[in-house]
């Protein structure tokens, strides 16, 4: 039974908690294998991976029950050079190169950073490199911090505008009641929508691990963000031999849609909180690529007002004032008109650098 939808994919991110990661170098090179043959595929693939604290332990001689705070901390910076080195290895037999990226919830919750950061692991990808995203546990607190890597890997889906989020997990989807204890627990193969009955049917964490902070609810939570950007979800064991080409297979997993009509929920996420600080005035053809869906380049540009930094809304208005759309400026407005009517290939003589070529991204704009 082929999956369709998996098929199509070209942008994935993939979570890997820290319990799958306990076997050691086959767990990475398992998941590693998998992502290669994607690659080649032309696939995306962002990895989010868990498994600092757990690494840095016994490197520190922190056995035993809970740690504090400080200790967890401690453990993460030790364990996050072993971990990163565990996925530089599991990739270097397939010529691939790996890239750490260390976030902290005001990355994803703040648009300024969020645009930085959204920058910075989409030219990875770009560039042939497999990104390996983890929360900063040695400066993130209890305050601020995600909480678990199964709802940062949601977030990270949204960063990178991804079709995908797998969340590897030790059991292969979700079930009527753990099968674990009840022996006629059914697979959800294919969820179109979470409603509260299955909400209901997700059980607690697996205490037996004894690492890792997610569970079942926190993994429905993961795809309910995820959904909100046009993502779909999966959830698959992790320890079976090729995990991610199996979902190719509806029998492998569950799969949670994303209905078509989420697809606007992106732009909603980043532009409709916010008030606009500025207005941004295009010529006609720049207007129409716009409403077509394209981003909104600086030679279409005939007029900047307001003060706003990058990362604030901006209004899109046509030569006769009307509202286009708002969006997410990736300049502030002194550069902006600076840039306004120039080719793209003019910003980093004008301004001494260039950011981005665009200066709104069509994955920012929300049209009226």
């Amino acid at each position: 039974m082929t999956r369709a939808a998996f098929t199509s994919v070209r942008s994935l991110v993939v979570k890997v908690g820290s319990a799958l990661l306990q076997e050691g170098p086959a767990a990475f090179q398992r998941i590693a294998d998998d992502v290669a043959s994607l690659h080649r595929q032309g696939v995306r693939t962002t990895i989010v991976s868990s498994g600092a604290v757990a690494l840095g332990r016994p490197k520190l001689g922190l056995h035993g029950g809970g740690l504090t705070l400080e200790q967890k901390q401690a453990a993460a910076a030790a364990g996050q050079t072993l971990l990163v080195d565990a996925w530089a290895r599991a990739f270097e037999p397939h010529g691939l190169h790996t890239a750490q990226a260390l976030i902290t919830l005001d990355v994803t919750e703040v648009r300024r950073r969020w645009l930085n950061a959204r920058s910075t692991l989409n030219t990875l990808l770009d560039l042939g490199a497999i990104p390996v995203v983890n929360e900063n546990d040695t400066v993130a607190t209890e305050e601020i911090r995600y909480g678990d890597n199964d709802r940062l890997a949601a977030r990270v889906a949204q960063l990178v505008g991804a079709d995908l989020l797998v969340l590897l997990s030790d059991i292969d989807g979700l079930y009527t009641a753990d099968p674990r204890e009840d022996p006629e627990a059914r697979k959800l193969t294919d969820i179109p929508e979470i409603t509260d009955d299955i909400l209901a049917m997700a059980g607690e964490g697996n205490a037996e691990a004894g690492v890792g902070t997610g569970g079942m609810i926190t993994k429905l939570a993961a795809a309910q963000i995820a959904a909100q950007s046009g993502c779909a979800t999966a959830i698959t064991h992790g320890a079976h031999d090729t995990p991610l080409l199996k979902l190719a297979d509806a029998r492998h997993g569950s799969w949670f849609s994303a209905p078509s009509a989420m697809r606007i929920g992106r732009t909603s996420w980043l532009a409709g909180a916010i008030d606009p600080q500025g207005e941004v005035r295009v010529d006609a053809g720049a207007g129409k690529a716009v409403r077509d869906g394209k981003s909104l380049l600086p030679v279409g540009v005939i007029g900047v007002s307001g003060q706003f930094e990058r990362g604030d809304a901006v209004l899109i208005v046509s030569e006769q004032g009307q509202v286009i759309g708002r969006g997410i400026s990736a300049y502030d407005a002194d550069d902006a008109r600076l840039i306004g009517g120039q080719k793209t290939d003019r910003i980093e003589e004008i301004l001494g650098y260039k950011r981005a070529a665009a200066l709104v991204h069509a994955d920012d704009i929300l049209l009226s």
